[in-house]
């Protein structure tokens, strides 16, 4: 399965994330520790958004290995940002490899990933699907389980749904309709992560200004914490809350 990360704080250049610490999403992609449901690399796409002065959005998305491609290594020492969303690809077999399908979605403010499987799909998602605008439907980055979900996700958004209570709602009603389904998303909008935990690992790091959210953790420092599974977490700079899923 694939492996991401959310930052909000200070502004640093992305590498901090990406490409410095020693188990660094670059390190990830090729040696992640605890992939469970299946996989064994991440070398399916990769993706980095973050957040720039103004209030929008730059996403830089590619259908290789991230290791592999020649132009991040610079890109992420010379851009530096407050917040920001990335993740590496373990595609599910059968689904596209493709620039499109990588992570992070997005709109607006918005930036979107998934870690996991939806099983039964894409049949098991018909109900669920109906509930879209037909026009959400057609324009899908990409026919994947992760494209969907966002999909989900942002029509709560649109329709005023607090972050939360949108990561919450999708994740009941896909676990409903799709048993077994790995479901661990995380959405931000540079202000407020909000991180689910079914059926993968996540882990957290925070200080007095920053919060680092984590499928693995970047390096041995003793500040990150495992989030156990079936929660959910909301984090800002200034603090980290954790719910269980069923208490919501």
């Amino acid at each position: 399965m694939c492996r991401h990360l959310a930052y909000l704080g200070p502004p640093a250049p992305l590498a901090r994330w990406l490409i410095d610490p020693p188990h660094s999403l670059i390190h990830q992609s090729w040696a992640p520790r605890d992939m469970r449901g299946g996989g064994t690399i991440n070398a399916d796409g990769f993706g980095v958004g973050w957040h720039v002065p103004g209030g929008g959005t730059v996403r830089y998305r590619r259908p290789t290995p991230i290791w592999s491609d020649t132009t991040l290594p610079a890109l992420a020492a010379s851009v530096s940002t407050g917040a920001a969303l990335a993740a590496v690809r373990s595609a599910t077999v059968g689904m596209p490899v493709t620039e499109t399908a990588a992570a992070p979605f997005g709109d607006g403010p918005w930036l979107f990933s998934h870690n996991g499987v939806v099983t039964g799909w894409p049949g098991s998602m018909a109900k669920l699907a109906a509930t879209l605008p037909p026009e959400d439907l057609l324009t899908l980055e990409a026919p994947t389980d992760a494209a969907f979900l966002w999909a989900l996700v942002r029509d709560r958004l649109r329709a005023g749904g607090a972050p939360a209570d949108a990561v919450t709602a999708v994740v009941a009603e896909v676990s409903a309709a799709a048993p077994g389904s790995r479901l661990n998303l995380l959405l931000t909008d540079g202000v407020t992560i909000v991180a689910s935990t079914v059926g993968h690992a996540l882990s957290v790091r925070s200080g007095a200004d920053f919060v680092l959210v984590a499928s693995e953790p970047l390096d041995v420092h003793p500040a990150w914490q495992p989030v156990p599974d079936r929660i959910l977490l909301v984090a800002t700079a200034a603090g980290v809350t954790t719910t269980p899923l069923g208490d919501r």
